[in-house]
């Protein structure tokens, strides 16, 4: 075993079993095999980690660190990193803490944070802080420090650090400038901690103050001044905040808030005039919120008025056809948007073939489909299986990726564990695949070919 093999290996999924995959065989009672695939000379991860969850759920801890044991051994830190959190959770944290120090030691991002939070959890704060306070600037570490000053009752110290790299004069971290076009603060995420740090303190008007101030950045679609005005029932204060258009993420926060205490009508306001201006994905998340409280009909009515043939949107307005029974309208739909553009991409072809099975026309959609000038193609063939599986016909949707099982294999397994061969869907994920050769570095040019 080799550490860089292992993590190219889980980051691509190459010659091992999924996660998801995992679960489903552990849910179909297929435990040995998974037993099997983690205990093996040349393991795999996914199984080794499902497997040895399961024997320290059981209160086995040694022999979950066991099955481990191999993977931590070369060194690779995913490994490490789920042994130090078996052993925590066993009770053991100073074993997981020495696990860790090495890595944390040698500057592995990755390391401190998971270090820091497990000192401070076992009384050891003032550690941790030391630990992160060299790396403010760096977002993901500024988090954990945040959460440790909080526990040290140094959450003003954190705050005034973070404060001082939102100066508009600070010289800038990469070149050391006083002026740098577009510079922003470091860490990114500076004046949301401040407002994280000042709210948990019980400071929430001037946490709410510094976002004001500076502008709160959203994360994961997430606006943090919209969520505090949530936590705190400050709707009035959210609904003036989402009025301007200039803040989607709070727009959205509002018409789930809404949608959460049962004012759907409420909700569908609050998107109704964004959808009208085509705001942002104003249109699609009202047609979504209209759909999951059965008014399918008037979301796709909202989809006709956005008429884009963005491919989330015409994904969307062809699954609400179905929904409601409407297929024929959905295909007349895509048959007037190939008039207007004169063609139809492969990316709107695809949609005709969920469509044509709600009709009861799947052996239409599978002719089409082959049909296609690019119904040869890998993902052709792919999406026509997943169309054969859906429909209940996993038989011949296995048989259609069959000649090329290699290149479909992460389709296939699914499909052949469903069919009742598991061995032969694992055996097939853990085949070694033939090794890609590196393109070979090309010079620097301000000629084409670039």
């Amino acid at each position: 075993m080799d550490a860089a093999a292992l993590d190219q290996r889980t980051r691509t999924h190459r010659d091992g079993v999924p996660p998801g995959l995992v679960e489903r065989l552990l849910d179909l009672g297929h435990a040995d095999l998974v037993r099997a695939q983690a205990l093996a000379e040349d393991g795999d991860w996914y199984c080794a980690r499902a497997w040895a969850r399961r024997l320290a759920d059981q209160g086995r801890t040694d022999d979950a660190l066991a099955v481990v044991a191999r993977y931590t051994a070369t060194g690779w830190f995913t490994a490490v990193a789920e042994a130090a959190r078996l052993l925590d959770a066993a009770g053991r944290g100073e074993e997981a803490i020495g696990l860790l120090r090495p890595f944390a030691a040698d500057g592995e991002r990755s390391a401190l944070r998971e270090l820091a939070p497990l000192l401070a959890r076992h009384g050891r704060a003032e550690e941790a802080y030391a630990l992160l306070v060299p790396h403010i600037a760096d977002w993901y570490l500024a988090e954990a420090l945040a959460d440790v000053a909080l526990v040290l009752g140094r959450g003003d110290e954190v705050a005034e650090l973070l404060a001082a790299r939102t100066a508009p004069d600070r010289p800038c971290g990469r070149c050391g400038g006083p002026e740098c076009a577009g510079r922003g603060p470091e860490p990114f995420n500076a004046v949301n901690l401040i407002a994280s740090i000042r709210d948990r303190q019980g400071r929430t008007q001037e946490a709410l103050a510094v976002l004001y101030a500076y502008g709160a950045t959203p994360v994961n679609n997430r606006d943090p001044l919209a969520e505090l005005l949530v936590e705190h029932g400050r709707i009035d204060e959210l609904r003036a905040y989402a009025a301007d258009g200039e803040h989607p993420q709070a727009v959205r926060r509002l018409a789930e808030h809404l949608e959460e205490q049962g004012d759907v009508a409420g909700a569908v306001e609050v998107y109704r005039p964004h959808a009208e201006q085509d705001s942002g994905h104003a249109p699609t998340l009202l047609a979504e919120l209209l759909a999951r409280h059965g008014r399918g009909g008037e979301a796709i009515e909202v989809m006709r008025a956005h008429d884009t043939c963005d491919d989330y949107a015409l994904h969307l307005l062809c699954g609400l056809f179905a929904a409601e029974d409407r297929a024929e309208e959905g295909l007349a739909h895509l048959d007037a948007l190939k008039s207007r553009r004169g063609g139809e991409e492969y990316e709107q072809f695809r949609l005709r073939g969920p469509l044509l099975a709600a009709c009861g026309r799947l052996d239409e959609a599978v002719a089409q489909t082959r049909a296609h000038p690019e119904g040869a193609s890998w993902y052709a063939v792919e999406d026509l299986a997943h169309l054969l599986a859906e429909s209940g016909r996993p038989e011949e949707a296995a048989a259609l990726l069959e000649p090329d099982r290699t290149r479909h294999r992460q389709d296939l397994a699914p499909l052949l564990v469903t069919l009742g061969r598991p061995q032969e869907a694992v055996a097939l994920l853990r085949a070694p695949l033939p090794e890609v050769p590196v393109p070979a570095a090309w010079g620097y040019s301000d000629s084409p070919p670039f």
